[in-house]
């Protein structure tokens, strides 16, 4: 669900470009749209404008074709309104026509004594559906947010965590250089779409492009560095872990285990750097970059090289170089 109620006037007012434009204006009934969209999906009434009613999807938006509309003027024609009014004596959230078609008048005005807003789309009911649903997918995806900051590196998303002041901003700040894009810092908004993609963007999207930087201040990342250095959203595919180093704490040289931290229901790689002085944080950011590429291909290079271990010890060459060598001095 929404984090907060989500209106038919919420529908009109989305900021779409492109192909994600549902091209959405208000025909008739402007007093409905003010009642919520609950269910993320549409519905097509054809079975209820015939009459049947059992499992009638009505708290879904009503998308209404070319052939719904026909029906409609049929209708009309035969002055066969009993159901038109049965219709609308639901709680519809809104109604959509397709194709820049317009509904009969004397529906129109029974949508309006039931207080039921009339949209009109140029678009095809295919094309329609489709973006509405994608659209739905984001409005109503589960959310959270974290800090920390979220840049893309080699084409990965990777979400840099850690205690404040361990130098997050600064490593994000040193890959920016490098060529790689920064999507959010310090606050990012996470939503989990279609169930098995977690995606980060900006919680404020007006400042989610500049950076703190302690003893330098707030700058601008896409001023300094150009639009190419930024990207508004990407999937979260890594999480790395920054932490002072622990001399008493084991930290993991083989990368043969696979650790992972669940945010929204999906679990995401987690990889823990320590970070002591000379250690060189965007070079090994960048490689655990391309090995997280590696293992989205099927190759990990740790398993790998265990196998080869293991094989080599398996053929006795092992043992011959142990008893072999020259232990006299």
């Amino acid at each position: 669900m929404a984090d907060k109620s989500f209106t038919v006037l919420d529908l009109l007012d989305l900021d779409l470009k492109a192909h994600n434009s549902l091209y959405l204006r208000c025909i008739s009934g402007r007093m409905g749209l003010i009642r919520e969209i609950t269910e993320p999906n549409f519905n097509r009434p054809g079975l209820a404008l015939s009459g049947f009613y059992a499992s009638f999807a009505f708290r879904r938006v009503q998308v209404f074709g070319r052939g719904e509309t026909a029906f409609l003027f049929k209708l009309a024609e035969d002055n066969n309104l009993e159901g038109i009014r049965q219709l609308f004596s639901y709680e519809i959230p809104c109604c959509v026509f397709t194709h820049g078609l317009e509904p009969p008048s004397v529906i129109t005005r029974i949508a309006d004594e039931a207080g039921c807003a009339i949209l009109q789309t140029s678009l095809e009911t295919t094309e329609f559906s489709v973006r509405l649903l994608r659209v739905f997918s984001d409005i109503f995806a589960p959310k959270k947010t974290i800090h920390g900051v979220l840049v893309e590196v080699y084409g990965v998303g990777i979400v840099l965590t850690g205690d404040s002041g361990v130098g997050k901003s600064e490593t994000a700040l040193e890959l920016i250089e490098r060529g790689h894009r920064l999507v959010a810092d310090d606050i990012i908004e996470l939503r989990c779409v279609n169930g098995n993609t977690v995606l980060g963007q900006g919680a404020n999207k007006m400042i989610s492009h500049h950076m703190e930087i302690r003893g330098l201040g707030i700058i601008n990342v896409s001023q300094l560095y150009g639009v190419g250095a930024i990207r508004e959203q990407k999937e979260i595919q890594l999480i790395v872990k920054l932490e002072e180093w622990d001399a008493n704490k084991v930290y993991d040289r083989l990368g043969t285990e696979t650790i992972t931290q669940e945010i929204l229901g999906v679990k995401i790689p987690l990889i823990e750097i320590p970070v002591k002085p000379g250690r060189n944080l965007p070079i090994i950011i960048e490689t655990a970059a391309m090995n997280e590429r590696l293992k989205s291909m099927g190759y990990y290079s740790a398993q790998e090289f265990n196998q080869n271990v293991l094989k080599w010890i398996e053929t006795g060459t092992a043992q011959a170089a142990y008893y072999g060598s020259d232990d006299s001095y």
